[in-house]
């Protein structure tokens, strides 16, 4: 027999189960017809752009500040706005209501004229236009860099051939140091099947579908899975919002200048320099044991693009006393704009970075 409190159950059950469906409905066709999300809302200026590099100076949002600014240097591969996706989800946001005086170095596609482009353009040029930029507008003689992937290893570079220069702290986050670890990148980039040198010199610049494509081999059925995913929670305004906000910042991966994909291709994928200590950038030669400041590098228990193994020998290789570890559940882009960066690591940069910015 059924009781009456079973038949309640079920009751409810049925009708959440219909409520949804019905939700699913309404709210598929207000996803496929809406526009794309607003991101990087944050108030800011654009105060240095030539070429592919645009400096960012966001207003403050704090009465006290601390001395020391903070530059956030994001990957070439990808928009900076996961920085700053949206109101009470931005790590811009944050960090300046916290007392940060917070600038960002985003990337445009590069163009024509800048194929050429390689790892000294943006470690000997780039960077530190940036950087001279900052303390000429603060009138503050040293910046703190925070450096996401592919943007924490060019401020490793930049770290390491500006030794007695004006970095005050820095930050890595999910940043590959031993490359020999990139265990999918390296079976599917290996030397033996793929000429890097055809395709630069054919196309000049490395299409943005060709970085997109490599980035979906690492996993190929995720974009499907979250497709699904999508479907089964269409009814929740919340899951829909992040997943719009990721699913466009990824859709607009940025093509790279080619003599920068050949550099990165040869020296670290292929002959891991970084590593081994044999990396020159624009003739000089790269030491990270000459980094001495201060420094924190947050790893991605769970990162399927920069793999935990790749990530870990950073602090090690570094000469710097005071240097922090932290590992972190979550993937490649959880860490810093997903629940857990909220939680976890934007607390921990705030408190280590503070103690280290006056």
């Amino acid at each position: 027999m059924t009781t009456a409190e079973e038949k309640d159950g079920t009751g409810a059950m049925i009708r959440r189960m219909v409520d949804r469906t019905i939700q699913r409905n309404i709210k598929g066709v207000q996803f496929l017809t809406s526009s794309p999300p607003t991101v990087g809302q944050t108030p800011k200026d654009v105060i240095a752009q030539r070429g592919t590099m645009k400096l960012y100076h966001y207003h403050p949002q704090s009465e006290e500040i601390y001395r020391v600014p903070v530059l956030l240097t994001m990957a070439t591969t990808n928009r900076a706005y996961v920085f700053d996706l949206a109101p009470s989800f931005s790590l811009v946001e944050f960090l300046l209501k916290h007392g940060f005086d917070v600038f960002v170095l985003d990337w445009d596609p590069p163009r024509s004229d800048e194929r050429g482009l390689g790892l000294e353009d943006y470690v000997l040029d780039f960077i530190p236009d940036c950087v001279e930029r900052i303390t000429r507008d603060t009138g503050v003689d040293e910046v703190s860099i925070i450096g996401y992937c592919m943007g924490g290893v060019l401020s490793l570079l930049y770290a390491a051939l500006h030794a007695d220069g004006p970095l005050k702290n820095l930050i890595c986050l999910t940043t590959p140091v031993d490359w020999s670890e990139m265990d999918l990148f390296q079976s599917f980039s290996h030397k033996k099947y793929f000429d890097v040198d055809r395709l630069v010199d054919s196309v000049g610049i490395v299409p943005a579908d060709t970085i997109m494509t490599a980035f979906d081999m690492l996993r190929p059925a995720n974009k499907p899975a979250a497709r699904i995913q999508l479907l089964d929670n269409l009814w929740n305004d919340d899951f829909v919002r992040s997943y719009r906000m990721f699913t466009r910042w990824q859709n607009e991966t940025l093509p790279l200048a080619g003599e920068y994909f050949r550099q990165t291709t040869k020296d670290l994928l292929w002959d891991n320099k970084l590593f081994n200590d044999t990396l020159t950038v624009g003739g000089q030669k790269v030491d990270l044991s000459k980094i001495k400041l201060p420094i924190m590098h947050a790893i991605a228990q769970h990162d399927h693009i920069v793999p935990f193994n790749a990530s870990k020998p950073l602090i090690s290789k570094v000469g710097s006393k005071d240097k922090t570890e932290i590992v972190l559940k979550g993937g490649h882009v959880s860490l810093i704009a997903g629940p857990n960066a909220v939680l976890r690591l934007w607390p921990t940069i705030d408190e280590w970075l503070g103690e280290r910015s006056v």
